[in-house]
């Protein structure tokens, strides 16, 4: 979060109003993170439950950030970045035929 803050990458986001959707690395940016357990209870010292709201809004967090995690995930296994030597406009190209390669199937 420090170098998009550094980059005014949260800021240029907030000012166009993208809607992001991002994870509990960016609590307190201001963008939408899953909600957290709550704290213990201090008199019984139990961990307290999220509310079924509040763990469908977790679900629907997760189902919307899931296919980008799982084709970052395949283009790191595949290691096809580790390689290429051209220029960034094709790199670009490439990556989205991957993922489209990825959401299809």
């Amino acid at each position: 979060m420090g170098a998009a803050r550094d980059h005014g990458i949260l800021d240029a986001l907030t000012y166009a109003r993208v809607k992001v959707i991002a994870d509990n690395g960016y609590r307190g940016s201001g963008f939408e993170v899953p909600q957290r357990r709550r704290p213990k209870d201090p008199e019984t010292g139990k961990r307290r439950k999220l509310s079924r709201d509040q763990r469908d809004v977790n679900t629907a967090h997760a189902r919307q950030r899931g296919p980008g995690e799982r084709a970052n995930a395949q283009l790191k296994t595949w290691r096809v970045l580790r390689k290429i030597r051209c220029c960034p406009r094709r790199v670009t190209d490439l990556v989205k035929a991957v993922l489209g390669l990825i959401h299809v199937s």
